[in-house]
């Protein structure tokens, strides 16, 4: 602190405001800034003449003596009879005089009055020549503010070791944390003695945070240390970078304050020294250290928390009074009551000049008014200056000249002092926020906002219009912020220099228009500072803070840095004074070794923006690929990360245990050595290094505490379903698997449950290394592969290792490939591989790891002698097991047995083929060579396979080509299916084709043909139409796209968020999920909506190429127009997808970053039906805007179908949303919100929270009360009070407030002696147990256990348990101690339940007559229970007599069941064909009676058996139906004709299984029937055919299918085989029939209904059968289509894969075009009852009143209908209602009629 004590003492006081009799040139011209280091030894003023005077006298002593001498007051008096003069001077004149940045002074505007005084006589010279004198308009700037100079700045930005602050004339000043107050500075010194000992005691000071002392905004006294040129450090800026240093020490910025000074109404800074209880003691900085400042806490301000007031804080405070001593000043730093513009509190007196301070309010007296300010005098004797700016002339339509009048008086702030001016002068400012020490408010919508809010720094303002030019100053312009203007210095005006501007003409004039970028705002001035030079709108930064992090940026390489070790980064600048630093580890993904090599001085280079810290003013950035071109979110910040986001990141450090992982900003993540791979690392530095990039996903976060762990691995590797399928997995079993990525050996699948595996290229085949890279070549990634064998299971990395080689398949479909030790035998012929080679022999290794020895000695003799043996690794092998060692798992293989001699030499003989370059057979025969095919070439190419998105083509036998699904249509009409638009082309078609260039997988986009064709080239092609012209269109790129464009689009892939589509091979777009159709139910199941390769109509919502991003949406031009807070309105509908649910609420997403909560209030108009699990996330639903809050930035919707469908449906839950919707004696409803100690929270709606006192939960007493209510519980309750004035409702929840019948539960005086009643038993002890009554008020009684039963009970609680509930009788009540006694005996009861029969004849029952209800332990079938429990279960005693009732007429019964049963009609699955089933009946019949007798009678029985068996019933024939052959032959002569007959004989020959015989049956009966009985026909073919299709061969049901078409109805035939199809399970040939069905017979429109209904129901592929209905009426007749279109509206209702959304969508469709026709909406009506939904419901019945048009008989039958319909489903309020409608409809029909009467 030594240094600024001894500034404070030597530095300029208010004593340089005093004025010189004769000032000389030395004097009034500034003096030259001394050096930093001549400031210490020479301070920076000297003390003037008066000083002394001062001392001893004040300046306006009172009794009128005066320290002005005779000459003085001439002068003074001169001086004001010149103001008239000034003012004649002229423009020019006026212009010269004021001191701008040039720093002009009096004696060069002396000579030029001189000059211009030339030839007047010496008389007027002389009354001239006191014009050096003349008070000049001055703005302070960096010449004139001088140290010691006190200025009135407003708090800007606050660092951690010092603050800005904006001072008047847009000058900025530094505070250091040393020159704030004493207090800060030893806390400072403090921690640097601290820091400086390495102390880690626990007595450490806290550090200072100036953050939490002041705030921005804040205004502040500051005294002027010293001003200085400090260099910049960025090599760019040549200028010095100029800095004024500042103190608000009270002792510096209340320098001139004595003790007389300190008045009411005067602004002092204070700083607190200690903070009490009732307010702040303050140090106001004067020589008496006696006297202090105490300011109280309601004087603080609003603005400012008393509790958060440290020690050493500094406020600019106003002086309201002193004690009656004199020792303590009052204070205040209240804004609303110092400088409150209605009464402002200005200096009255001033005892000395040095009274006048800035921050103080003074009225003064206008003596002149200029166009560049005003001028003027405070108590008549100093002068004050308004600057311009100051004065409010820079605001557009403000003249000073019309504003302030010569004469009058103006209240305003002094601002800064001029201690070099002579006569002394002040600053003053008129502008309205520094009169009442607020921050500038600009006017946005009629709200008062920041202004930087509006226009932030660095903003673009396309036009500027000039309002005031000051020539020589700059220009005030209109930046369209109402009440902020902006201000273009001279210099800032163009690039270069300029010369003059004018307002009248130039190019700068008043009125023109110019293009500006705000390059700064000064708060205290409330202007925006503006730039129009053409080098700072086009550079892309101004500042660090324009810079986002994660930004991709453009740059040039400004300096290599190279330090000890090398090239340790590279200085990249980015903008002007802008540069930024790639570390070592970011210049590549790689480690360069030479990085000067690849980067040089003023290369251009493409960045990302790592890290900014504008405190410190540095950028680090990265040059690595990898994190370029990244497209995944990158993590800015720990509140934005969730777990399971993916991103890159470069390891900074590594460690044992894992390694950190640096992301962006700050962001840091600890990845641990078990994350880092699926495969076992035990030292992380041997796989890993610093400065790599890794792909990892987040395992955990704690935002709060800033930890991040990440993972390496797969995030969907390894749930529990792929453990089960692993599991199931078997070796040598034959599976399919899909393509996800080529890598230079090896090619990574995915299996069936989502395993990952891998396939070998040394698997692909049998062949040589050259065959497995040509069949490598083949793959593509997304292909599915067949026919791959397990070959082996690496449990421990969750990999499964394929093979495809054809001899290992083989072995593996055989089962003879070995999997274990177990399938080893010896002699037995293995297929293998080789695995390895050594000298001593040969490793062969088969499925499951298992691998055999083969020796050198059971080779081949030709072998032994090849290098090698003539094998390479992973060779297929045939072997043969010669032993094997079971114990110890290994055997020995031989090769010489198995009689494959050949094998190795064949192997050898197999030699790559050299590829040629010659074409082999072109499909065009104009092309000879590979060159021929160019850019632009028409040609013809043969299909070889149609994919979803693209067709593969052959240009010859070895030119391989591709065409994109984009390029084959040149119009939409031209795509007939439009979800499979490729469909119509088919293998070896040949198409016209253009080369377009060639295919790059890895990119997904085609090249132009820059070098040399090789094998492995894949032509890209283009089919369109319109491309086999003579003249090549260019190809389209991401460039050419405009916004507003529409395009036709193909699928590529489909999302959980979005669907990828390409507009062309190389333009890829993505379309939101919610963009993808207006009809809301296609988005319910997006990839059967919109599968990969189907076409959709797009427009283009946004480009930008250098991201290469391009936004589509398919909805509508109106429906899709961007959605932001400011367009939405409330009541608008729209879909909206879930992003997250909870219990409580639902996010729904509406567009890009737009997201709004539906809370359960807002779920339905029923707030029992509000459930939030029917919801899951990526649903699509139809929301309503209900509120948009901008301010806030928050959105309400809502889900009520009262809101979203229609708003007549019934509302049982208003929406209450305002304090106003509710009264006192509402009944409402709403959602428990918290449960507190006080009571309960209740959600109504909104933002309406209504509280529930415990008192008012229930009417009688819980116990534990808040166990009874949880959050989001539904409560029903009644509003007792509503305050508007605190927002408060208070209701009740008490059954007694709400319902006029309500019961009051029973107390202690309602109950009686001798009174049943019934209770729960609350606790058991030996001698008793405790009941408490049902529905009382908690009243509680005893029943002693001599009251239990008649018998004595040992143990009470085995026969009576907590929660039991029983019945009981008042024996006693003790009306002084209100105790109540209780009996259960059964005898006291009189509903006969203690039966005698039901008694127990066992003495050592416990119990047996209490009455105990509901035991749920007591089951009446097992007769012991009855004792055990001690009591009778009254229901079970009538079941038991009901069930005797049934067992004593049980013979009755079977003797009617004997007689009523008897043989069913002919059935084909159960016919008893030994004839003898009669026989089976009169035995059963028999076997019922009565057994007691034995011997003869039952001999007796069978003898009569016998004979009843002879007995003809040839009669009955008729009663009993034909029983054999003869019979069906016998019935059959009769009726000929009859095919009921005829089946019946099939059905019988088929329970004989004779399959032929029922054939010839059938073929019988078709020759047999008359020709005219064509019914009967059919129905024998019909039942030919099921027989053929149940028991025979495809060919057979073939033929007998054509056979039956010949003689019948084709169709119904066809009809009648699709249904046995189905009924038998045949569905997929059921389709195929369907196809040939709907083409053969298209003009029914019958077969499209029944194929719609079959896949509707039996397949449930809704979309194949929505997708009939545009096929049915594009081959139907027009009058069909109607009836059609309502069959299928009503199977989305009737089926289960249906949508009944997308059904009353259909509904609609025909509705508005046939709006009258009431058979429509009958159906609909139809269909939405079975759906149940009675808002739904209600709003069909009054949408049909309100069509216009409707008949009176139709309007009739309607409303019968509604009517009964709410009679059944409805309330006494609904009828009425239905009531009141019709009476109106009627009413307004008869006026419609009189009407037309009249006309």
């Amino acid at each position: 602190m030594a240094p600024i004590e001894k500034k404070r003492k030597t530095g300029p006081t208010n004593d340089s405001f005093a004025r010189s009799k004769n000032p000389t040139n030395k004097e009034t011209r500034p003096s030259k800034r001394p050096r930093p280091d001549e400031e210490d030894r020479k301070p920076s003023t000297a003390p003037t003449r008066l000083s002394k005077v001062r001392e001893e006298e004040a300046a306006f002593p009172r009794g009128g003596a005066s320290l002005l001498t005779p000459l003085e007051h001439k002068q003074i008096q001169i001086e004001a009879t010149q103001d008239v003069l000034f003012e004649q001077q002229g423009a020019k004149s006026s212009r010269m005089e004021i001191d701008g940045e040039d720093g002009e002074d009096g004696p060069s505007a002396g000579k030029k009055q001189k000059s211009r005084g030339k030839g007047k006589n010496k008389k007027d010279a002389q009354a001239v020549e006191p014009e050096e004198d003349v008070v000049k308009i001055e703005g302070l700037s960096y010449k004139r503010i001088v140290p010691g100079s006190l200025v009135l700045g407003q708090v800007s930005q606050i660092n951690d070791h010092d603050i800005a602050l904006s001072l008047p004339n847009n000058l900025t000043g530094y505070i250091p944390i040393t020159s704030i107050s004493d207090k800060i500075t030893k806390r400072v010194e403090e921690i640097a003695a601290a820091e400086e000992l390495d102390d880690d005691t626990k007595d450490t000071p806290e550090d200072v945070e100036l953050e939490n002392m002041f705030s921005i905004g804040q205004y502040l006294r500051a005294y002027v240390v010293s001003t200085s040129d400090e260099p910049t450090a960025s090599t760019t800026m040549t200028k010095a970078k100029r800095r004024i240093e500042l103190s608000i020490r009270p002792q510096q910025s209340n320098n001139s304050v004595s003790v007389q000074n300190i008045i009411p109404n005067n602004m002092l800074m204070a700083s607190v020294i200690s903070v009490e209880d009732h307010g702040l003691i303050m140090d106001i900085g004067v020589e008496d250290s006696s006297i202090r400042g105490f300011m109280s806490s309601k004087e603080i301000g609003n603005g400012v928390d008393f509790s958060t007031i440290q020690e050493g804080a500094v406020f600019l405070c106003m002086v309201t009074g002193l004690s009656s001593n004199g020792k303590i000043v009052k204070l205040s730093a209240d804004t609303q009551k110092i400088a409150n513009p209605k009464k402002l509190s200005y200096l009255t007196e001033a005892p000395t000049i040095d009274a006048f301070m800035p921050g103080t309010a003074v009225e003064i007296l206008v003596v002149d008014v200029t166009p560049r300010g005003v001028i003027g005098k405070v108590m008549g004797m100093v002068d004050v200056t308004v600057d311009l700016l100051h004065s409010g002339g820079g605001l557009p339509g403000k003249d000073l000249e019309k504003r302030y009048k010569l004469g009058s008086k103006i209240k305003g702030r002094i601002i800064c002092t001029f201690p070099t001016s002579d006569p002394p002068k002040l600053g003053f400012s008129l502008l309205d926020h520094v009169m009442t020490l607020s921050s500038q408010q600009a006017i946005k919508s009629g709200d008062k906002t920041n202004p930087l809010s509006i226009l932030p720094l660095s903003s673009i303002i396309e036009e500027v219009t000039v309002r005031k030019v000051e020539s020589g100053l700059g220009l005030f312009v209109d930046v369209g912020v109402k009440g902020v203007p902006g201000f273009v210095h001279i210099s800032r005006v163009k690039d270069g220099k300029i010369e003059t501007i004018s307002e009248t003409s130039g190019a700068y004039k008043v009125g023109s228009v110019h293009r500006g970028r705000v390059v700064g705002y000064n708060s205290i001035d409330g202007t925006y500072l503006l730039s129009f030079e053409a080098s700072i709108l086009e550079q892309p930064f101004l500042q660090i803070e324009d810079l986002k992090i994660g930004q991709v940026v453009k740059g040039k390489v400004e300096k290599i840095v190279v330090n000890a070790r090398g090239v340790g980064g590279i200085l990249v600048n980015l903008a002007a004074g802008i540069s930024g630093l790639v570390p070592e580890i970011h210049m590549a993904d790689v480690k360069l070794l030479h990085p000067e090599k690849k980067f040089k001085e003023n290369m251009t280079v493409t960045a990302r923006v790592l890290s900014t810290d504008p405190s410190k003013r540095q950028i680090r950035l990265t040059l690595k690929k990898s994190l370029l071109n990244s497209e995944a979110a990158p993590f800015l910040n720990y509140e934005d990360i969730s777990i399971g986001m993916q991103s890159p990141g470069t390891i900074i450090n590594l460690v044992p245990s894992g390694a950190v992982v640096q992301f962006y900003g700050t962001v840091r993540a600890f990845l641990p050595v078990a994350e880092m791979s699926e495969a076992y690392i035990q030292d992380p530095s041997q796989h890993f290094q610093v400065g790599q990039v890794v792909n990892v996903h987040v395992l955990k976060v704690d935002a709060a505490e800033e930890k991040l762990v990440v993972s390496c691995k797969d995030p969907s590797s390894f749930g529990l379903a792929q453990q089960t399928a692993l599991k199931n997995l078997k070796v040598g079993e034959i599976v399919s698997a899909v393509v996800n990525e080529k890598s230079n050996d090896d090619i990574s699948l995915e299996i069936a449950g989502g395993l990952r595996a891998t396939l070998p290229l040394a698997h692909l085949t049998d062949g040589s290394s050259s065959k497995n890279a040509s069949a490598f070549k083949k793959i593509r990634v997304g292909q599915t592969l067949t026919d791959l064998a397990v070959l082996e299971k690496l449990e421990s990395k969750h990999l499964v290792l394929l093979t495809n080689k054809p001899s290992l398949v083989k072995s593996s479909r055989e089962r003879t490939l070995l999997r274990s030790m177990e399938d080893v035998k010896v002699n037995k012929v293995a297929q293998g591989f080789v695995r390895n080679i050594t000298p001593a022999g040969v490793f062969v290794q088969f499925g499951g790891g298992l691998t055999g020895l083969l020796p050198k000695s059971k080779l081949t003799s030709e072998a032994m002698t090849l290098p090698e043996f003539g094998m390479k690794k992973f060779q297929a092998v045939e072997v043969k097991i010669v032993s094997a060692d079971y114990e110890q798992g290994k055997f020995a293989v031989s090769m010489s047995d198995v009689g494959n001699e050949n094998q190795v030499s064949q192997k050898l003989a197999n030699v790559s083929i050299d590829h040629d370059e010659t074409i082999v057979n072109p499909v065009d025969d104009s092309i000879s060579s590979a060159t021929d095919f160019t850019i632009g070439r028409l040609t013809k190419a043969r299909i070889t396979s149609v994919k979803d998105t693209q067709i593969n083509v052959q240009l010859a036998d070895n030119i391989q080509g591709r065409i994109d699904v984009s390029q084959v249509f040149d119009s939409w009409d031209e795509i007939k299916d439009r979800k499979r638009p490729l469909q119509k082309f088919s293998p070896r078609q040949v198409l016209n084709v253009r080369v377009m260039g060639m295919h790059d997988a890895r990119n997904h986009r085609f090249l132009p043909i820059t070098h040399r064709i090789s094998k492995t080239v894949v032509f890209e092609l283009s089919a369109k139409p319109s491309d086999q012209v003579e003249m090549a269109q260019d190809p389209l790129t991401l460039d050419k796209v405009k916004t507003g464009s529409s395009w036709i689009a193909f699928v590529n892939n489909v999302t959980d968020t979005c669907v990828w589509v390409n507009l062309s091979p190389n333009v890829r777009g993505r379309i939101n999920t919610v963009e993808l159709s207006d009809d809301v139910s296609l988005l319910k199941d997006v990839e059967a909506s919109f599968p990969v390769g189907s076409a959709i109509r797009v427009r283009v919502t946004g480009v930008d190429a250098r991201n290469n991003r391009l936004d589509l949406s398919a909805r509508s031009s109106k429906s899709s127009e961007a959605l932001t807070l400011q367009t939405l309105s409330e009541g608008t509908v729209l879909p909206g997808k879930i992003t997250k649910t909870s219990e409580r609420q639902i996010m729904v997403e509406l567009g890009d970053g737009l997201a709004g909560p539906i809370h359960l209030p807002d779920l339905a108009d029923d707030f029992s039906l509000a459930d939030t699990s029917k919801y899951s996330k990526n649903d699509i639903v139809r929301v309503c805007v209900v509120s948009v809050d901008l301010p806030n930035k928050r959105l309400r919707l809502s889900m009520r179908p009262s809101r979203v469908i229609d708003s007549s449906l019934e509302v049982k839950d208003a929406e209450l949303s305002q304090l106003s919707q509710v009264k006192p004696g509402d009944i409402v409803r709403g959602f428990v919100k918290s449960v507190a100690k006080m009571g309960i929270f209740v959600n109504l709606g909104g933002n309406l929270t209504a509280f529930v006192r415990v008192s008012d939960l229930s009417d009688s007493y819980i116990k534990d009360w808040q166990s009874e209510f949880e959050v989001d519980q539904l409560v029903k309750g009644k509003i007792t009070q509503v305050d508007p004035s605190l927002s408060h409702i208070q209701i009740s929840l008490k059954p007694s407030a709400m319902d006029s019948n309500y019961v009051a539960p029973i107390t202690f005086g309602d109950l009686k002696v001798g009174q049943i009643v019934t209770g729960k038993i609350r606790k058991v002890e030996e001698f008793g147990v405790f009941i408490v009554i049902d529905n009382s008020m908690n009243v509680s009684g005893l029943c002693h256990q001599s009251e239990m039963a008649d018998k004595r009970v040992h143990d009470v609680k085995k026969l009576y348990e907590e929660g039991d509930v029983v019945k009981a009788k008042i024996l006693k009540l003790d009306v002084e101690k209100k105790r109540v006694s209780l009996g259960l005996k059964a005898r006291y009861f009189d509903d006969g339940a203690a039966d005698s029969d039901a008694e127990s004849d066992d003495d050592d029952v416990e119990g047996g007559e209490g009455a105990l209800l509901n035991d749920s332990d007591d089951e009446m079938g097992d007769e012991s229970s009855d004792g055990e429990e001690g009591g009778i279960d009254l229901d079970d005693v009538e079941s038991m007599e009901d069930l005797d009732e049934e067992q004593s007429g049980s013979d009755v019964d079977m003797e009617d069941a004997d007689e009523s049963s008897g043989v069913a009609a002919l059935d084909a699955g159960g016919f008893d064909w030994n004839a003898k089933i009669l026989d089976h009946v009169d035995e059963a019949s028999e076997a019922d009676s009565d057994a007691d007798d034995a011997g003869e009678k039952s001999k007796k029985k069978k003898k009569r058996r016998k004979a009843e068996i002879k007995i003809d019933r040839t009669g009955d024939l008729d009663a009993n139906g034909p029983q054999s052959v003869s019979d069906f032959e016998r019935l059959l002569l009769g009726q000929p004709d009859s095919s009921e007959l005829w089946i019946q004989y099939m059905a019988f020959q088929m329970q004989l299984s004779e399959l032929s015989k029922a054939r010839e049956v059938a073929e019988r009966a078709i020759k047999t029937i008359n020709i005219r009985e064509e019914t009967e026909k059919m129905n024998v073919w019909i039942a030919l055919i099921n027989l053929e299709t149940a028991y025979g061969s495809d060919e057979s049901v073939d033929d007998v299918f054509k056979r039956a078409c010949q003689y019948n109805d084709p169709q119904e035939i066809h009809e009648r085989l699709a249904s046995i199809y189905i009924q038998s399970g045949k569905l997929s040939k059921a389709d195929e029939l369907f196809q040939i069905i709907i083409k053969k017979f298209s003009q029914s429109p019958t077969v499209w209904y029944n194929y719609a209904h079959f896949l509707n129901t039996s397949l449930e592929a809704p979309d194949r059968a929505r997708a009939l209905l545009p096929r049915a009426t594009q081959s139907l007749p027009p009058h069909t289509h109607l009836n059609l279109t309502l069959k299928f509206a009503a199977l989305e209702f009737h089926s289960k894969s249906g949508s009944p959304e997308r059904g009353r969508t259909m509904f609609e469709g025909l509705l508005s075009t046939f709006p009258k026709r009431l058979d429509i909406w009958n159906q609909l009506l139809d269909l939405e009852m079975q759906q149940g939904d009675k808002d739904i419901i209600r709003g069909v019945f009054e949408r049909v009143v309100k069509t216009k048009g409707l008949k009176p008989r139709g309007a009739k039958a309607w409303f019968k209908r509604w009517s009964e319909w709410e009679v059944v489903n409805g309330d006494k309020k609904s009828r009425e209602k239905v009531e009141a409608k019709a009476k109106e409809w009627v009413r307004a029909a008869e006026l419609r009629k009189g009407g037309g009467d009249e006309e």
